[in-house]
């Protein structure tokens, strides 16, 4: 095994004594994950701010891309709303996740049932009732995963000209959709 890796240094705050410290879950991964620090309702179609309680200082030229964990996406309507999402070096406040619900509500009634991150159904009542389909992220779920990345800045120069390429100006399907 190689131990030849990039490392950067990256301080945490804590912004709530819940706050979970991310961790790599495996040596070779490359994301760290971000875990909610309250629980959170998201109705069918609408979107949600999932706190982490952690703000981050960020080596300069480096940023924090927020990416969706894979097997959320893959059992449940969640998505992260502007994936990856980028914390920039200079930003010194919570970062947050942006979550959508991607289910249609159809008018199809109300429950007293969530469905939670592992699309199981979670009994709630007495806590009033909701749209079916209505997810909880619970306080403590792994909801997203950060990835550290270098940021090189752009140096714009003006030209009246751009060079000539085969592809040129062909953009959307410009490639074809067949292999």
């Amino acid at each position: 095994m190689n131990n030849d890796h990039l490392e950067a240094p990256v301080k945490i705050k804590k912004l709530h004594e819940d706050a979970v410290i991310p961790q790599y879950a495996r040596a070779m991964d490359a994301g760290f994950d971000l875990v909610a620090v309250e629980d959170c309702l998201i109705a069918p179609g609408e979107s949600a701010k999932v706190p982490t309680g952690l703000a981050f200082a960020l080596p300069e030229g480096f940023e924090l891309q927020v990416r969706p964990r894979s097997g959320i996406s893959a059992k449940t309507k969640l998505r992260l709303s502007n994936a990856p999402g980028t914390i920039d070096a200079g930003y010194r406040g919570e970062v947050c996740v942006l979550v959508d619900n991607i289910r249609r509500y159809n008018g199809d009634g109300y429950t007293h049932n969530f469905l939670n991150i592992d699309e199981k159904v979670e009994d709630v009542a007495g806590k009033g009732i909701y749209p079916n389909g209505t997810y909880i992220i619970r306080k403590g779920d792994r909801i997203a995963q950060g990835v550290l990345a270098a940021v090189p800045i752009a140096q714009f120069e003006v030209v009246d000209e751009l060079d000539e390429t085969e592809r040129n100006e062909g953009g959307f399907g410009s490639s074809g959709i067949r292999a």
